[in-house]
């Protein structure tokens, strides 16, 4: 098989992309460290769960909505549990499984940390580009996601083919 090699454009573009998205990731991390004292990984449990019904998500959607892996997501779960923020519950109608529920000391956080946050991701993304590239950016963000999750079907470490449980 031959390598098909990146043309001198899309080096370009794959570089730019690398270093927009490192730089972005720290950015985002180092302002919610800075203002709430977590890392952007427990702010997206929390606000991911403060838009659940009833501010409650299996272990294993809530896993898949953030792409990561489930070991990861315990983890981070469990040391919001600690924190008070979230509560872990039995799953009615599948013991094996469980439900990471955000308690109202949890939805507080996401209230205080959500302005800086949304100011930091106003700053970094949205007042660098055009109401134009802002609709290329989602377009061109979709059709990468919509690709790989294509590509990859349940082999992602956060899917897996289950029944309806908890888990």
């Amino acid at each position: 098989m031959t390598t098909r090699w990146l043309t001198p454009e899309e080096q370009r573009a794959w570089r730019a992309y690398i270093a927009a998205t490192h730089l972005l990731e720290d950015a985002i991390d180092r302002q919610l460290q800075q203002d709430a004292g977590m890392p952007h990984l427990y702010y997206s449990i929390l606000s991911t769960l403060s838009e659940a019904p009833e501010r409650r998500l299996r272990m294993t959607d809530l896993a898949e909505g953030l792409k990561i892996t489930r070991p990861r997501l315990t983890y981070a779960v469990t040391r919001l549990e600690k924190d008070g923020l979230v509560g872990r519950e039995s799953c009615r109608w599948d013991k094996r499984g469980s439900i990471a529920a955000l308690t109202d000391a949890g939805m507080a956080e996401v209230e205080r940390a959500a302005p800086g946050h949304v100011e930091a991701v106003r700053s970094a993304i949205f007042d660098r580009l055009s109401p134009e590239q802002v609709g290329q950016l989602e377009e061109i963000s979709r059709a990468i996601a919509d690709g790989l999750q294509e590509d990859t079907g349940d082999e992602v470490p956060w899917r897996r083919r289950s029944s309806p449980s908890c888990s």
